[in-house]
């Protein structure tokens, strides 16, 4: 997450610099090591099958097939998660997926189908169908992210998905993480299988776990679990490639520096990769926020990453007004935007880049990380929000385009398809046209 050299230049002598990150590298800058172990990998289980899934499984995960333990979960054990969670974590979840259904319904219920009548004859239209089969990642690493299963599982069902399988890697005791397991399936998975990595995504690509090759793999997951979706795109669709989380707080000096320190540590807490960066058009706020991160960071328990994130990748960028503000910041594309200001309204009208974007001293991207906003947290990052848009029930449905024609439209369209066909030389088309131009006399 870097300024371009071109906005950079434009903008010369109206911004300057408070904090700059300690590492200048391209943001989710590609292995090579990775890409060519990926690649090794996909080949492999292409054509080992699930026999060179397994093996995978037990040299990455530690799978032992030997106790009887099944890769995939039975429906029992997925309904009964739940139960083996505190009640408060239970509540929780289930007022997630809840918001996070609720939401996605709402953008369900503004997609709408129609059909128009361009000419005399001429009727053409647009319906959503949602794709057949979605395989859904479920990071459970370091930190398992709950919330995941809310917005690939539960908006996939929304969008009226027939069949979501998803894959989550196994914990120490050989099973799944029993909160990421009981959020899918207060989503509605449909299956389960206990498989991470490469080997998860690529199963669930080649059909060698549940009813055959999903259409689309959806979900975040580490480096490699990123290359995998990047070299399968193409054999299946694919949410997007995202990188390490990002925040960005546009600020102003009604800020609070405390919920701005704590907001920039909120996410750079996902992994020493994660940038965080702040554009002020107050000079104290912005040396502020600086002092206060390094009084947070004393008391916090994961002080070790988000640190280290924000020593290598934080960011403090003074601007001199919010039109300077507000180009920085869509520079930036952040992963997420919040505006803290006391123009909050005018910003909101002005900014266009970013993947998800959160108002006010109220608004925390946690809200939305946690799926109590309801509102999707697989977002475009490394400046993606330039040109995309996070997932969404959109993503799970393929607009499709039709036309009907009557004999009475066939004149004009038949004249001018046969006089553009003849001069590309495209035989076949024009003659498509002139075919039913003498049906028509």
């Amino acid at each position: 997450m870097q300024f371009t050299p071109a906005v950079l230049s434009a903008l010369a002598g109206r911004f300057s610099p408070v904090k700059v990150p300690a590492v200048q590298t391209p943001p989710a800058q590609r292995d090579p090591a990775v890409a060519a172990r990926v690649s090794g990998m996909l080949a492999d289980i292409e054509a080992g099958g699930l026999d060179a899934v397994l093996r995978y499984a037990a040299e990455l995960d530690g799978y032992d097939g030997s106790d009887g333990r099944a890769v995939e979960l039975d429906a029992d054990t997925i309904a009964r998660s739940g139960e083996r969670l505190p009640p408060e974590l239970r509540e929780a979840i289930e007022l997630g997926g809840e918001r996070t259904r609720a939401f996605a319904a709402a953008q369900r219920a503004h997609l709408s189908d129609f059909s128009v009548e361009l000419t005399p004859g001429l009727l053409v239209g647009q319906r959503y169908v949602p794709v057949g089969r979605v395989g859904a990642y479920l990071p459970a690493g370091r930190f398992p992210l709950t919330a995941s299963a809310f917005m690939t599982v539960g908006v996939a069902k929304v969008a009226g998905v027939p069949s979501v399988v998803a894959c989550t890697p196994p914990q120490p005791h050989g099973g799944a993480n029993d909160a990421v397991l009981y959020a899918a399936a207060v989503s509605g998975v449909d299956r389960v299988f206990v498989l991470g990595g490469v080997q998860a995504l690529a199963a669930m690509a080649f059909g060698l776990v549940g009813e055959g090759p999903v259409d689309m793999l959806v979900g975040a997951g580490n480096a490699f679990v990123a290359e995998a979706k990047r070299q399968l795109f193409g054999t299946v669709a694919i949410d997007l490639l995202a990188g390490p989380s990002e925040v960005a707080v546009l600020a102003d000096d009604s800020a609070d520096p405390v919920l701005v320190a704590a907001d920039l540590l909120g996410q750079a807490e996902h992994g020493p990769n994660s940038p965080a960066a702040l554009v002020s058009t107050s000079r104290e706020l912005a040396q502020a926020v600086v002092t206060e991160v390094d009084r947070q960071l004393g008391g916090l328990a994961t002080r070790d990453i988000a640190g280290a994130a924000w020593r290598d990748h934080g960011s403090v960028t003074w601007a001199a007004d919010r039109e300077t503000a507000a180009t920085l910041m869509d520079d930036l594309a952040p992963e997420h935007l919040e505006v803290l200001t006391s123009e909050d309204d005018w910003y909101h009208d002005r900014l266009t880049n970013y993947g998800s974007l959160f108002l006010g001293e109220w608004s925390t991207v946690a809200y939305s990380d946690k799926g109590m906003a309801g509102t999707n947290h697989t977002l475009p990052t490394a400046g993606g929000a330039r040109h995309s848009a996070g997932l969404s029930v959109a993503r799970y449905l393929k607009p499709l385009t039709y036309q009907r024609i009557s004999r009475e439209a066939t004149p004009d369209l038949a004249t001018a398809v046969q006089v553009i066909s003849d001069s590309e030389g495209m035989a076949a088309h024009s003659a498509t046209a002139t075919l039913r131009t003498a049906r028509w006399r």
